[in-house]
């Protein structure tokens, strides 16, 4: 059996190479001349990380998951298991200052064949996404393709839920009401002529005005959690577990820790309880790792068939959605390290932005009682009288 290698860069630099190993698993190894910590679970003070069975988590969490990886599996003939062999294709350009470069030159297929998927990079999460850019000429949103910048992410409907693009629009809105601008990821509706489709264009916060790459990790990445069977790895934590990574991690980790918290509220006020490992980051920022700006916000709650529990225990057990109150939050940001006073400024300060940010949910006159935004707004309105009364 051939063991296959890869090139890791960062930025764009080679900093080291990630190998197969004959018993199944895979070593990360810096080049003997690298001298800088390219992530948190790979400190520079040790040479060599190996991990058992298959991928590292740390590349693993930059593949694809679900439409996008069966996408690129389809196209390049590849195992949807095949973790490196995927990034071997499309790790060229992943999210954060990390890639993939195979030791071979890669042929591109056609656009006409490449059309659901970008040559060469690749971008994680399970909901139907590529990267785009915007063209000069036309000014419209097109697929980015191997070379260039990739400045956006286009986020699609699902089959079986066509009104996520709405969803996560107005989840957006409304959280960057209620926690600030600065706290969100930008964001904006567009049409995708190449797909025929509506999308929610994100702007990548891990790419400079420039181009330049940053480094952002995951806190699945951060834990080194694998995959795991149907990418459950990710549910396999607590937030406590966040809150330590940004106590050890961040620049600034009591003004994270208490950012973490307003966060966690606003999310439980939303109805977002898909909020697990890999929707909480650290950014590369002038001073340091930051926790990077809220991403994939959506009221999961909205929707019969999702799981209504919140991803992640806290407190030490599995919390459902329904059952999220004052006095929980407040033991969880006891137990994390805030202090009661500036915990209860912060309820105090999201409960005058929640009325300040009411009419973004406010339902259409002529929408039915049994609506989108209707349900929306009664989601919102139960969560606020249960935790913020």
């Amino acid at each position: 059996m051939i063991q296959r290698s890869a090139r890791i860069l960062f930025k764009d630099q080679f900093a080291g190479t990630l190998t197969e190993t004959s018993t199944g698993g895979t070593l990360f190894t810096y080049d003997p001349a690298w001298v800088e910590t390219i992530a948190c679970c790979f400190p520079i003070t040790r040479r060599e990380y190996q991990w058992s069975q298959g991928l590292h988590p740390f590349f693993q969490h930059l593949g694809a998951e679900g439409w996008l990886r069966e996408q690129q599996a389809r196209i390049t003939h590849t195992s949807e298991e095949d973790d490196l062999g995927l990034l071997l294709r499309y790790g060229s350009d992943c999210i954060g200052a990390v890639s993939v470069q195979s030791s071979h030159e890669i042929i591109f297929p056609t656009l006409i064949e490449e059309i659901t998927t970008n040559p060469g990079r690749t971008v994680s999460g399970v909901q139907k996404k590529l990267l785009v850019m915007k063209d000069k000429a036309t000014r419209t949103f097109v697929l980015a393709q191997a070379l260039g910048a990739a400045p956006y992410i286009a986020k699609f409907n699902s089959v079986s839920i066509p009104t996520l693009v709405r969803n996560e629009a107005l989840s957006l809105r409304w959280i960057m009401a209620v926690l600030g601008k600065d706290e969100v990821n930008e964001f904006t509706l567009s049409a995708i002529p190449a797909l025929n489709e509506t999308a929610l264009i994100v702007t990548r916060f891990d790419r400079t005005q420039y181009g330049d790459k940053l480094r952002l990790e995951d806190c699945a990445q951060i834990l080194g959690k694998s995959k795991g069977i149907d990418y459950n790895g990710k549910y396999e934590a607590s937030y406590e577990d966040i809150a330590e990574i940004i106590s050890k991690h961040s620049a600034r980790p009591a003004i994270d820790l208490s950012r973490f918290f307003r966060r966690l509220i606003a999310f439980a006020l939303i109805g977002n309880c898909d909020a697990h490992l890999k929707n909480f980051s650290l950014l590369e920022t002038p001073t340091g790792l930051r926790l990077s700006p809220a991403y994939d916000v959506l009221n999961t709650a909205i929707y019969p068939g999702y799981n209504q529990d919140l991803a992640l225990l806290m407190c030490g057990k599995k919390v459902a959605f329904d059952e999220i109150n004052q006095g929980l939050l407040i033991k969880f940001g006891q137990e994390i390290g805030l202090s009661i006073k500036i915990i209860d400024q912060i309820f105090i300060d999201i409960k005058r932005y929640v009325q300040k940010a009411a009419p973004i949910i406010k339902p259409p006159v002529a929408e039915e009682p049994d609506g989108f935004v209707t349900r929306f707004e009664e989601i919102v309105r139960n969560a606020c009288f249960r935790i913020l009364l």
